[in-house]
């Protein structure tokens, strides 16, 4: 890994120790200050430098969503014949030029980074020189703490290891912990934000609920794998959770997804500040849509006695057994018919 990834490592160190020269203008160049820092702006150039893949992952996303129920129509027609199925898909996807892993591009493009930020780091705790850090460099980043924890420790580590950094186990973990849980809070937050604001709720998909499965999965994901991360990568992954929410906020905000909550806020908004024309007529329309709403009258709550009353009002007279039907036509209120047997007296004479 360390052949392949080289590149990357040196790529990652040097950006840490330009921005770590930066600081230790302002900062003790040993304090955590300037090395966190330089982690945090680690970030910071590269998702400036995935912006242009974060405008595909929108629209990639968008066009998931609005061609689902094409995608459905074709699973249920050619379910039987997988081949021909995924033919259609493809067809459809360059048709509407949607592709799926676009949606996907940011996170694959920044996985090889957070891999070489993670083995930097495990390099610094091993006291060992890796990319363009020299020894003292390794040195100063290694003692170098985050609310009192080491950048280079993890709550999985020994007590004996973290005493050798002159750190408390109890100081790593309570850091760690708060940091894993903000890390899992932060990414739940932004998937939530993405479901309740920026999604055409006109249109129920089974992409919707992917979406809202994946909301509970990756917070308990970050959570799980986050007891083996050193601080740095905490800090690291953080810092790109707050920039991903951040980012979004503004997607909402400027360009929602037409028939979302977001985009109904954003009309309305305009409309307040006379950007948008309205036709008079049409709300107008769903004014008198809404009045008519509001004075619709709802059933009256029956109690069971009442609801019991009724049912044996409206159900008709059972027959009881070896009644004629003489006797049953006075019990439904009718009179028998004597006219047929006047007709057989005068026949007889």
């Amino acid at each position: 890994m360390d052949t392949i990834l080289g590149p990357l490592y040196v790529a990652v160190s040097w950006i840490i120790v330009q921005f770590h020269s930066l600081f230790s203008l302002v900062f003790h160049e040993d304090s955590g200050w300037a090395w966190g820092l330089s982690i945090v702006f680690l970030v910071v150039v590269i998702r400036i430098a995935l912006i242009p893949l974060f405008v595909k992952q929108i629209k990639a996303t968008r066009n998931m969503q609005a061609i689902q129920p094409k995608m459905k129509a074709i699973q249920e027609r050619y379910k039987s014949d997988k081949q021909r199925q995924s033919e259609e898909m493809m067809k459809l996807y360059k048709e509407t030029g949607t592709n799926p892993l676009s949606s996907c591009l940011p996170i694959l493009a920044q996985s090889p980074f957070f891999i070489a930020l993670f083995q930097v780091l495990n390099k610094i705790a091993q006291d060992k020189t890796v990319g363009v850090l020299n020894s003292d460099q390794v040195d100063s980043a290694r003692e170098a703490t985050v609310f009192g924890a080491p950048i280079a420790t993890k709550f999985m580590d020994s007590a004996s290891k973290i005493a050798e950094l002159e750190a408390s186990l109890t100081q790593v973990r309570v850091v760690t912990v708060i940091m894993i849980v903000m890390m899992s809070l932060s990414q739940f937050y932004t998937q939530r934000q993405m479901m309740t604001k920026n999604v055409d709720l006109t249109v129920k998909t089974p992409f919707m609920q992917q979406q809202k499965i994946l909301m509970y999965v990756f917070p308990v994901m970050f959570a799980v794998f986050g007891i083996n991360f050193p601080v740095g990568v905490l800090v690291y992954w953080l810092t790109t959770n707050v920039w991903t929410l951040g980012q979004q906020m503004y997607v909402l905000k400027r360009n929602p997804t037409p028939g979302s909550i977001a985009y109904k806020q954003r009309q309305e908004k305009l409309i307040a500040k006379g950007k948008i024309k309205v036709d008079p007529a049409e709300v107008e329309a769903k004014e008198a849509a809404e009045r008519a709403r509001a004075t619709r009258t709802q059933p009256k709550r029956q109690s069971k006695s009442q609801r019991d009353s009724t049912v044996s009002m409206n159900k008709p007279a059972e027959k009881k057994p070896g009644q004629s039907k003489s006797h049953q036509g006075k019990a439904q209120g009718k009179r028998p018919n004597h006219g047929k047997k006047k007709q057989s007296a005068k026949s007889k004479k």
